[in-house]
């Protein structure tokens, strides 16, 4: 048991105010896994288990990656707002401290919440459970589009640009000079596009298999912007898996078709060809990042992997296709 008071630690002060814990409360704290992005505990107290999360200013990463703390609570309002589309999809808030950069949400323990990604490194594939993680994405993207209120909300290219826009695609032109146009062009357009309310890190490791489907974590990048980019980002990884392990590496692009399909099926705020179209094109943007970018994947680590990566997408790049589809098939080619 780890004694926690407002003199020990900052966050603590803050849930002492939300009244989740007492000011000589004995507290048990164990530090969890946050990424690169954030620290996270989670806090036993008076019976109740719940999860603190606080921003941090500089990213765990090697590259100087810095980016706003008001990230958390962009976090925590989409985590609100998603509720309200479907309550099965996140956790609950619990307490907030914007001043601290930090807020407090339910505890998901993980043996009835276990992480998507490990699930898919482990081999256990389910294709439906992709097709409802395209169906919620979809959800919320067709409940907050085409809405002032929302957009206002959510008006965060100031940290949606740094984290995402310039960490993968712009750091990725400078170790690509060649496709320098091709990157920016997808930066502009991308960055250009207000839609709706965008997850921003929609991710195997940010979603966990619940009971009643898919639970989203860690929207620090929320942004009222362009829903193709969580509609590409979440793809990535469906393609990126099958480098990690290849045995399934059929069963991943299976999942990638269903999650597709189901999201398209969603779109209601706009033509489902036109966001089809941005998705593809920014996909292959996506997947090099992931190994030029200032966040490359950790399970990638050989350099004739990355080139792989590469060699489907720098011609994706140079000669963009318009269905998710032909993304799919370069990466079949690819692996024959």
């Amino acid at each position: 048991m780890t004694a926690v008071s407002p003199n020990t630690h900052d966050w603590a002060a803050a849930l002492v105010r939300a009244g989740l814990i007492a000011p000589d409360e004995q507290a048990a704290v164990t530090p969890l896994s946050g990424g690169v992005s954030s620290d996270i505990v989670r806090v036993e107290a008076h019976g109740r288990t719940f999860c603190v999360k606080r921003a941090l200013a500089k990213l765990k990463v090697a590259a100087d990656w810095r980016a706003p703390v008001e990230r958390n609570h962009a976090e925590a309002e989409w985590i609100r707002v998603a509720g309200e589309v479907d309550r099965d999809a996140v956790p609950e808030i619990l307490a907030e401290d914007p001043a601290q950069g930090l807020f407090a949400m339910s505890w998901l323990p993980p043996d009835a919440y276990p992480v998507w990604k490990s699930a898919l490194r482990d081999g256990r594939i389910d294709v439906g459970f992709a097709a409802e993680v395209g169906r919620r994405v979809a959800r919320i993207h067709a409940a907050t589009a085409n809405r002032a209120d929302i957009a206002a909300r959510f008006a965060n290219d100031h940290i949606f640009h740094p984290i995402r826009l310039e960490a993968y695609l712009v750091a990725t032109a400078e170790r690509h000079p060649d496709l320098r146009d091709e990157l920016s062009a997808l930066v502009e357009v991308t960055g250009s596009t207000k839609r709706a309310l965008v997850h921003g890190d929609v991710s195997p490791k940010n979603i966990l298999v619940g009971p009643h489907g898919p639970v989203f974590l860690d929207a620090e990048c929320a942004w009222y912007g362009d829903p193709a980019f969580d509609l590409a980002f979440c793809l990535n990884h469906m393609l990126l898996k099958g480098v990690w392990r290849r045995e399934w590496a059929k069963r991943y692009l299976d999942c990638f078709d269903a999650l597709v399909q189901a999201y398209l099926n969603g779109v209601t705020w706009e033509p489902p060809d036109e966001i089809e179209r941005r998705a593809a094109r920014l996909l292959p943007g996506l997947f090099l990042a992931r190994v030029d970018g200032k966040s490359p994947v950790e399970y990638i680590t050989e350099e004739a992997d990355r080139e792989r990566v590469r060699r489907v997408a720098q011609p994706l790049l140079a000669s963009p296709v318009e269905r998710l589809c032909c993304v799919a098939e370069a990466w079949r080619e690819a692996a024959r």
